[in-house]
């Protein structure tokens, strides 16, 4: 693969990533009544629901921008473990959040050099 494939697709990967957490932090805006009310069950009114909306769309901006990625890269992993302990707190299946987390550092590693050798050393 050419490094002007690679780059490609690694533009790709992070922006699929990038698009998961600004679909679901515009869906948290414009909440329907069901979500809200599971939300509810989970302790989160609707304003919380629109703070954590913010958080999850700067963290997903930061993470696709070059610059910021291994600090768009920490917030999300900060936001996704709160949505796992969410998850475990309310006896709610596990696999999505921490597959999505999963997901999130293999891009992270895969498009960040310097990432990659702090934590493997290659």
């Amino acid at each position: 693969m050419t490094s002007k494939t690679k780059n490609i697709v690694q533009w790709v990967a992070a922006g699929l990533v990038a698009a998961v957490f600004l679909m679901s932090g515009a869906m948290k805006f414009n909440l329907a009544a069901d979500a809200l009310a599971q939300m509810e069950s989970q302790g989160i009114t609707p304003a919380m629901a629109k703070n954590l909306a913010l958080i999850e769309i700067l963290s997903a901006i930061l993470f696709l921008l070059p610059r910021t990625s291994v600090l768009g890269t920490l917030l999300l992993t900060a936001y996704m473990g709160g949505a796992i302990a969410t998850h475990y707190t309310h006896g709610q299946p596990l696999m999505a959040p921490c597959v999505v987390l999963a997901i999130v550092w293999l891009v992270s590693v895969w498009r960040n050099a310097e990432l990659k050798t702090r934590l493997f050393g290659s």
